[in-house]
């Protein structure tokens, strides 16, 4: 039977998020151990999103927005703007800077951001990486348009698709817009699977859910039925045998690789950002 996990409202500067994962009954699905809904905000001029610098080590990030923009930078010298239906996937790996602010265009006028925002375990034997950065806008993601059913996957594979994005387990991370009646079967049955309702409706085995419930799918769920006319974000892949630790921004199956990457960022030992590098959110 599918279970909602209830989310814990945070402000992260100045944005509202409700951070769902990592959660008390569950602390990964597949490979995601983060999972933010950030928004929606409404801001007025001069006030907005900023996210001071901050380190991150073992993960991917994974941004996808809904409405507004985010201003990304890191140390890796990456300084670019993403909007709606593109995604942001950013490898630390063995460490990383990177900050989350606005332009002077959109902090100088009236604004709205809303969206999601994840992080996703890299393997054991992958978590030292080079760190690395891609940004793929919206139309270079692959799209399936079929019976009322509307999809773009935007990490992993699933239904016969596969995305440009580099990820390093097997994932899915899918965006649907569906009318009414509409039904969506798992992409694999036996992976863990959980949706989020952006708008709308769904059912799954005769119980609703609403906007803004993250539900996580049992095995025997095998498909999800449109309520109403709606968006959900369907995400999950193979689970992890084993569950890293997690400390503030870093994820690592070992507690001395999170007590190292601690000192580092305390003594000022990770990269800085070009451009970005006057203040830092302290350890």
């Amino acid at each position: 039977m599918a279970k909602v996990l209830k989310a814990i409202k945070h402000d992260l500067g100045g944005l509202n998020v409700r951070r769902v994962l990592p959660h008390q009954e569950k602390r990964m699905v597949g490979p995601f151990i983060f999972f933010d809904q950030m928004g929606p905000n409404e801001f007025p001029a001069g006030q907005g999103i900023n996210v001071r610098p901050h380190p991150h080590i073992g993960l991917s990030t994974l941004t996808y927005l809904f409405e507004g923009s985010i201003l990304h930078r890191d140390s890796l010298g990456n300084n670019l703007e993403i909007h709606p239906g593109d995604v942001n996937w950013m490898t630390a790996g063995k460490g990383i800077t990177h900050s989350e602010r606005e332009t002077f265009e959109v902090r100088a006028n009236p604004h709205v951001i809303s969206g999601l925002q994840c992080w996703i375990a890299l393997p054991e034997h992958m978590a030292e990486l080079e760190p690395s950065f891609t940004h793929v806008k919206k139309n270079e993601l692959p799209h399936s348009i079929y019976e009322g059913v509307m999809m773009r996957l935007v990490v992993g594979e699933a239904y016969g698709l596969s995305s440009p994005v580099k990820s390093y387990s097997p994932l899915f991370y899918i965006d649907v817009a569906a009318n009414k009646g509409s039904k969506i079967t798992k992409p694999y049955p036996t992976q863990e699977t959980a949706i989020f309702p952006i708008s709308g409706k769904v059912e799954v085995n005769g119980i609703t859910y609403s906007a803004g419930e993250f539900v996580l799918l049992d095995e025997a769920d095998s498909e999800v039925t449109m309520v109403e006319c709606g968006r959900f974000i369907m995400l999950g892949g193979e689970k992890f045998e084993q569950v890293p630790h997690v400390h503030w921004n870093f994820v690592s199956f070992s507690k001395q690789r999170i007590e190292q990457a601690k000192d580092d960022w305390k003594n000022g030992r990770f990269p800085s950002i070009p451009g970005d590098d006057k203040e830092f959110i302290p350890l």
